[in-house]
């Protein structure tokens, strides 16, 4: 049985984060990824996550707190595009394109904040780190940002970036893909 789209993500993320080093969660939502990321760098790390929803960031925080892991996370309520302040090399970026599930979904992400996010995200990405991008696509403002994002990705140097895209080819509904960026070393 092929894994799904979440767990590839997950998967390719284990395998180049290491213990103590410091990773994104572009858009925390309900804070599955952040804890992910949490766990994965251990006591030593550092995880930093954003989302423009008052209702995500205490949601994960709250979920933080229950499993022990907040110490190890900074939580800004603040766009995915704030990234770019950042001064520091990251191992992994997580992104969940769409709308924070449960909640309205007329907020959702947009093409090209997501686009300035993802260069901002590149520009921190380590040699060999690895950024995800879920895209959840089966709403008005998704189809526009799923074309944008994968054009932006085409037009990626081949010399400095290896970008993979995983996807069911005979799924309904507009199903979640997974776009992968790893940086070449």
């Amino acid at each position: 049985m092929f894994a799904n789209v979440l767990e590839i993500a997950r998967q390719l993320i284990r395998e180049r984060v290491s213990s103590g080093e410091t990773v994104i969660d572009a858009t925390m939502g309900n804070g599955n990824d952040t804890v992910f990321l949490a766990r994965l760098v251990e006591e030593e790390g550092k995880v930093i996550a954003y989302d423009i929803q008052e209702q995500a960031l205490a949601k994960t925080r709250e979920r933080l707190v229950q499993q022990e892991l907040a110490e190890r996370v900074e939580l800004k309520l603040a766009s995915h595009e704030e990234m770019a302040l950042l001064d520091t090399q990251v191992a992994a970026v997580m992104f969940n394109l769409g709308y924070l599930p449960g909640s309205d979904k007329q907020v959702t992400t947009m093409a090209q904040s997501t686009i300035r996010a993802i260069q901002a995200g590149l520009e921190l990405l380590r040699p060999g780190g690895m950024m995800t991008i879920m895209v959840y696509w089966g709403h008005p403002a998704g189809v526009q940002e799923k074309e944008t994002v994968e054009s932006f990705c085409q037009q990626l140097d081949q010399t400095k970036y290896l970008v993979l895209k995983y996807q069911y080819l005979n799924q309904k509904n507009s199903a979640p893909y997974l776009l992968a960026i790893e940086r070449r070393a």
